[in-house]
């Protein structure tokens, strides 16, 4: 990875702000109790005429503006979503067209929260063989699929996108190191039961309510919790990297809480830990690419900082990236 480049991150958030009194109600909570919970206060939600593909393209346009190159010099275009506009075509094909990246190849990668790292990984192999640049969005609208009466999910999840620009002539920040770890026994954990070829969602699935979003909360913490550390303690030693040298914590924004918690497992005592739970939400496989974006353009990120992408989430997957800026 040491030729790839990003050279410019975006993102884009609907202009919908659902607080937690608007979403406690149906779920028989209260915003106390979310914040106690979650550390949640808000979360952004797409207008009824928006899909993923609209998020993704207004993060992507983001990037581009920030990386300084036009849509016509892609040669591909990643989208990192399990939300889809349809389950066909791809996602990015909408993006590709609205963008106007008439060269670039457009597919989806779905990982779930994980998804913008395994993005990255799959560009790497399109940027060595095609060079020039690519865009890798992650996308996601779960407010769509979310079941207003359960509080383990509704209370939790946003709308959003973000996006990064990558080259292939290694100038910008320097992705150094990647790694990708699926648990397939863990698949029950997170899942949306219907709409696909194993179980076609029929009349009988919808009044069921088996086209939500659902999740094991507690399983998903113990995974996070109990995999997590290690397999970014492995990671850094494969990087050659000591955890004081990480200047920057940009993980999945999955729960304020759970956050607060994991990163005090780390050892990463040096860094800081970014968060933009407590403002949007878990917005999927957008909330890496979104913190990252906001952090750069706050100006918290210096040349040289060692920054540490942790995703993880459905499949069960985690994705890690060693990014030095």
């Amino acid at each position: 990875m040491a030729g790839i480049g990003i050279l410019g991150t975006g993102s884009y958030v609907p202009d919908r702000v659902v607080s937690n009194d608007e979403v406690s109600a149906a779920a028989g909570v209260d915003d106390a109790w979310i914040v106690r919970k979650t550390d949640i206060r808000e979360r952004r939600w797409a207008a009824p005429d928006q899909a993923t593909s609209d998020l993704a393209t207004a993060a992507g346009r983001a990037a581009l503006a920030s990386a300084g190159i036009t849509a016509g010099q892609l040669t591909a275009i990643v989208v990192a979503t399990s939300t889809p506009d349809r389950p066909q075509p791809p996602t990015a094909a909408y993006v590709q067209h609205r963008l106007g990246a008439t060269g670039a190849a457009a597919f989806d990668v779905n990982a779930v929260c994980s998804g913008e790292v395994f993005a990255l990984s799959a560009v790497e192999g399109v940027l060595a063989r095609r060079g020039g640049h690519a865009l890798v969005i992650g996308a996601d609208l779960y407010s769509r699929i979310l079941d207003p009466a359960d509080r383990r999910t509704v209370v939790l999840f946003g709308d959003g996108a973000g996006a990064m620009v990558l080259g292939a002539d290694g100038t910008g920040a320097r992705v150094r190191h990647l790694s990708l770890h699926t648990f397939g026994e863990l698949t029950d954990l997170i899942r949306v039961p219907a709409g696909g070829s194993r179980q076609p969602l029929d009349p009988a699935g919808l009044d069921a309510g088996q086209q939500y979003f659902a999740m094991d909360g507690r399983g998903v913490r113990r995974f996070v919790e109990e995999r997590l550390p290690p397999l970014v303690k492995e990671f850094l030693h494969e990087a050659d990297v000591a955890p004081d040298d990480i200047r920057h914590f940009v993980p999945h924004q999955a729960n304020g809480v759970l956050l607060d918690t994991v990163f005090a497992e780390l050892g990463l005592s040096r860094a800081t830990l970014h968060r933009t739970v407590t403002s949007y939400g878990n917005t999927g496989a957008a909330s890496i690419p979104i913190t990252l974006d906001t952090a750069a353009r706050s100006g918290a990120l210096s040349p040289g900082d060692l920054i540490l992408l942790a995703g993880f989430g459905g499949g069960m997957a985690a994705g890690l990236a060693l990014v030095e800026w």
